[in-house]
Parts: structure tokens; sequence; C-alpha cells
């Protein structure tokens, strides 16, 4: 725990694999690092263009961003999803999504409200850094568990993953639509993190969007995305969140007190990676071919795939702690992530990426079956 000075915040969890590392990198053919879900394949020349064509910007970017970014978002969404959104009221660029996860429970002032934050119970562990940061509690509550009648008071935000990190769940439309409706008669915020909604691996088109969902009106939902996954963008921090216009003014108003602001460069590089969508296509068979040849030796060596029905991972359990197959898949110079990063109801799985080379999940695919042999 870091206690000395500021916020009192636990040690960064992945550094609690660095023994697993160590082992893993003693193979004879070398590390296949399945941990981090961070894109190894490059950045589209349409948009490393576009960022070089912009890079001539002098003067201070816009935390709205510019009008020319706005619509090309409020095109994304209706081109994938069928929403109509108002570019002008209805979006706001981020930088990146972690950062609006990790700030909107403060950015909305939940703490001065005396409102709690909700995440699923397996979860991307920044919905509950974001809580702790802002100084109120986390209650983990699956959509599920909303949709069975779960109690919302006392909290005014609730986060929905769709897919999931790490599980790769899908919430169906139905499913969406009644948390919603549960969510917007408690008065309670929904904001639903669907990064991963374009790699649905069940489907030729994407995971459905809670705007989709929450029907003509956007009030009381946000919908957030980040363009790292489907364009290969990590290192851009290129995201935006859309939907409820009175929020989105809110979060545009204290974001330009705070200097939150995604530089122009990037804003002109996300509309050239927005429009195209002949890459993002391309992506997702690149991916979907890794995920085959990974998910086939994961199971001959004897794991359980559970969900992963979109997304960069592979949701495995061998019915032991996650710590025991990590220390199994070491000895394989195997590295993935433990179940428990993301809450106590995952700590008998592991999470497998898909984002190494090919070359890199080949070996490990083949290493897996020739353990099992």
């Amino acid at each position: 725990m870091v206690t000395s000075y500021g916020l009192e915040l636990p040690d960064y969890p992945w550094d609690r694999l660095t023994d697993f590392r160590r082992r893993a990198a003693e193979h004879s053919d070398g590390v296949c690092d399945l941990s981090i879900g961070t894109p190894v394949d490059p950045t589209p020349e349409v948009i490393r263009r576009a960022l070089a064509d912009a890079s001539d910007a002098h003067g201070y970017p816009t935390t709205a961003g510019t009008a020319e970014l706005r619509e090309a978002i409020a095109w994304w969404y209706e081109n994938w999803h069928s929403v109509q959104l108002d570019p002008a009221t209805e979006i706001l660029p981020t930088v990146g999504s972690k950062e609006l996860v990790a700030w909107l429970p403060t950015l909305l002032g939940l703490r001065q409200r005396g409102l709690a934050v909700a995440c699923p119970s397996a979860a991307y562990p920044t919905y509950e850094m974001g809580a702790t940061i802002a100084g109120v509690e986390c209650r983990r509550i699956d959509a599920a568990d909303i949709v069975a009648g779960a109690s919302l008071e006392g909290i005014g935000l609730v986060w929905i993953n769709t897919p999931s990190n790490p599980t790769g769940e899908v919430l169906d439309a139905d499913t969406l639509a009644e948390v919603v409706r549960r969510a917007r008669a408690a008065g309670v915020i929904l904001a639903s993190d669907e990064c991963y909604g374009l790699l649905n691996w069940e489907s030729d088109g994407p995971a459905p969007s809670v705007l989709s969902a929450a029907g003509e009106s956007h009030a009381g939902v946000l919908s957030v995305y980040s363009m790292s996954k489907q364009s290969n963008l990590a290192g851009y921090r290129a995201a935006f969140v859309a939907g409820d216009g009175e929020l989105i003014a809110d979060l545009t108003r204290s974001r330009k007190h705070a200097g939150m602001i995604v530089p122009f460069p990037v804003q002109a590089a996300m509309i050239a990676g927005l429009r195209d969508t002949a890459h993002v296509l391309a992506q997702k068979e690149v991916y979907r071919q890794r995920r085959e040849m990974l998910r086939s030796g994961l199971v001959d060596f004897g794991f359980r795939i559970d969900h992963s029905s979109a997304g960069l991972y592979l949701w495995s359990t061998a019915g032991k702690s996650c710590w025991d197959s990590l220390a199994d898949l070491a000895e394989l110079g195997i590295v993935a992530g433990p179940g428990e990063f993301y809450g106590e109801a995952a700590d008998d799985h592991v999470r497998i990426a898909l984002t190494a080379t090919d070359e890199r999940i080949s070996a490990a695919a083949e290493r897996l079956r020739r353990a099992a042999a």
C-alpha cells in the first residue's frame, strides 16, 4: 500500500507477476507473454498519415474536440450501431478510456453527494480504482443482479462492461434494455464500457451498444469507447464518450478546468481511423485466427474456456487457483493474467490475451499441445 503523501492506493497489481515472468523467460524458446492486452500489430497507415499531416499543431486544441471529430464519432455510432447522436451535444473525446473510467466518479461529484459506484463482480480493476480515487465505496453488482431486482439505493454510477474484460461476456440487447430501465427508475447514471465491441466472435456485426438499447432518448446513459483495440491505437490514447447531452455538457465543463484535452494531431488521426472500416475488419480477422489457434492449445492442455465470445482474451480455468495455473503456464514459458486481479469471483480463472505476434501465439499453442501429449 502506498501511504506517503496523497491518496492511499494499493501497489500496482501487475507487479505481482515478476516471479512468473522470470520463470517463463527461462524457457529455451523464449517467453510468450499473453498477460496484457496491448496491440502488437502496426498502426494503420491511413491513421499514421493523418497524424503526420496534422502535426503543425501550434494552437491549443479544444476539450470538446473539433466539429469534424464529433461528426466522425457520430458517423461511427450510426454505421456500427444504427444509433443517431447529436455531434454538438452528445459526444466528447477523451484521453483514452482508462482516464475517463478512473476519473468519472470524481467528475460526477459522487463523494459530495454521498453516493457509491457499482461495477461487475469480475471487472477491469480501474472501475474500483475510480471509486477509490473519488473517495467513495465500490459495490460489485452484475447486470444479471440488476435485472433480477438488486437494489441500487445509494449508488450514483453503475458500470457495465460489454464485451467484458476479462470474461469476454456480451450482454444481449434485451438485458441491456432492462438494465437501462432499472437504472433510470432508480435515478442512477449508467455507463457502459464497450471498447471491445467490434471484436465480436459470434457475429459479423458488433456487440450491442447500450445506446441502442436506450431508445431514442439517451438520458442517464453513457457509452464509452476506445480505438486502442479496433485500430492498434493504444499509444495514441484515443477514445470518446457519448450519450446524455446534459452529462456530456457537465463533463466537458469540468474537463476544461482540468485540462483533459485530446491533442489536435490525435484528433485528426481519430477521424481517419473512425471513417475507415477496412482496417478494422482486417484486424478482426487477424485476431480471429490467433484466437482459434490459441483456444485449441488451451483446450488440449486441459483448460475450460468460459464466455470469451468477444474481445481479446480467452477466459480460462483449470479448476484450481489462478496462481497455480500461472505457475503451470510459466513452466511452458507462457505468462497470463491472474483472475484474482479482476475480483474475488474470478480467482479460479486466468485471462489469456490474443495480443501477441502470430509466431508467439503459434509457439504458445504448440507448447500447450506438446505438454498435453
